[in-house]
This record gives C-alpha cells, sequence and structure tokens, in this order.
C-alpha cells in the first residue's frame, strides 16, 4: 500500500482512521442539525433537499480542511479553483451545490496527491447521498388531508365535529377560521393525520349527515408540491 501514501506531502502523514472519523462525527453533526431543522421549521419555505445538504455540506467542509492540511499553497489553489468555477448558472436546488462542493474537493486531493483523501471522500460521499435518497430523509408527513367546510352552527358547539375528527384521525389542526357574512357560520378548514387514510370517503360523509355542516371538500396532502 506504500504507492497509495507515497504521493502524499502533507505536513503530516495521512491518517485513515482519524479521516474517516473526523468525516463521521462530520456527517452525525449535520445529522443532528437536519433534525433541530426539520423539528422546528414553521412557514412555507421549508425544502427536502435543504435538509439534505445540511448533511452533507458538514462532510464536504471537513473533507476541504484535510485537503488543505495547514498548506498554505494549497489553500491559495483552492481560492483559485472557486474563481474559476464561478456558478454563471444559478443553482436552484441546494444539493446541486453540494454535488458541486464535492466534485471540486475530490479534484482538489486527487490534484495534490491526497489520495486517501480522495477514495474515502467519494466512499462517504456517495454512501451518504444514496441513505439520503434511499431514506427520503427530510421529509415530514404531518398530515394526510386537508378539510374544508361551512359550520352553520355556533361555535360552542363545534365538540361534536371534533368528537368525529377524533375518531378519525390520529391529529387534528384548525388551520383556517373565518366567518362567512354572505351565508352566516363560519368556513372551517382542518389539516388531519388519519387514523386510515384509505376511509377518508367514510369520513367525508360521515361530515356530510352532520346537522350544521355543508359545502365538504377535501384535498389529498400529496396535492400539495414541496416549496
Amino acid at each position: 500500500m506504500d504507492w497509495l501514501f507515497r504521493g502524499d506531502y502533507a505536513v503530516a502523514p495521512v491518517s485513515v482512521t482519524l479521516l474517516v472519523l473526523s468525516l463521521v462525527l462530520a456527517f452525525l453533526g449535520g445529522q443532528a442539525l437536519g433534525w433541530v431543522y426539520m423539528l422546528t421549521h414553521t412557514g412555507l419555505s421549508y425544502s427536502r433537499n435543504f435538509v439534505a445538504s445540511l448533511v452533507i455540506i458538514p462532510v464536504l467542509t471537513a473533507s476541504v480542511m484535510q485537503v488543505l492540511a495547514n498548506n498554505l499553497v494549497t489553500a491559495f489553489g483552492m481560492m483559485a479553483v472557486f474563481a474559476i468555477v464561478r456558478f454563471r448558472n444559478i443553482l436552484r436546488d441546494t444539493l446541486d451545490t453540494s454535488y458541486i462542493l464535492s466534485c471540486l474537493v475530490i479534484g482538489m486531493a486527487c490534484g495534490t496527491q491526497r489520495y486517501p483523501v480522495a477514495i474515502v471522500v467519494v466512499v462517504l460521499t456517495t454512501v451518504i447521498m444514496f441513505y439520503l435518497w434511499i431514506s427520503a430523509f427530510g421529509s415530514r408527513h404531518r398530515y394526510d388531508v386537508i378539510v374544508n367546510l361551512h359550520w352553520a352552527r355556533s361555535l360552542a358547539e363545534l365538540g361534536d365535529l371534533r368528537h368525529l375528527f377524533h375518531r378519525h384521525s390520529r391529529r387534528t389542526h384548525c388551520a383556517s377560521q373565518r366567518l362567512n357574512e354572505a351565508y352566516g357560520g363560519t368556513d372551517l378548514s382542518y389539516r388531519l393525520l388519519l387514523r386510515d387514510p384509505n376511509r377518508l370517503e367514510d369520513l367525508v360523509r360521515e361530515l356530510k349527515t352532520v346537522t350544521g355542516i355543508s359545502r365538504v371538500t377535501s384535498l389529498q396532502a400529496e396535492d400539495e408540491s414541496e416549496v
């Protein structure tokens, strides 16, 4: 294996064990940040690919630092590489940026004859990318369906509606409540995580039989595109 390490002219020889440890720790740190982002994010700007980027970017950054290895010449070379690859085409996907960054890291490692770094980065980055793809890491499933309806009775009597939703769903969230001055009553919109998604028709049928409920419509969660 001497041929593999002979070209490494860094200040200190590469320790494959420490290299793998640093990249795995970077992966675990990015994974932790990804979970925190998933659990705490609010609003409409959520993106699964951004969460995936939070996992892979720390690994790639750690790889860059391994390539530099306190070498000032290599650091200036890295600046030149990034100056050449000025992204004239705007990347709309943060995961695409991660792929480009990984290619730069691998190319820099090979160009500086740090072959162990290049090999480990290729293998680990490939495994991480496949893991993010197979596990669909970053996806959130908070509800199955949006139910819109008109409630003609008093809001104090919403207990009957909540009881019906409780029988069919594990989680219920009132997303919108608007007074309808034209018809009287209130327009309500609920997000439901169903106990059995296949029984959505039964839920809609029961809603239509409740006194005071009209204009019942439903929207499947998969009909909403990811932002």
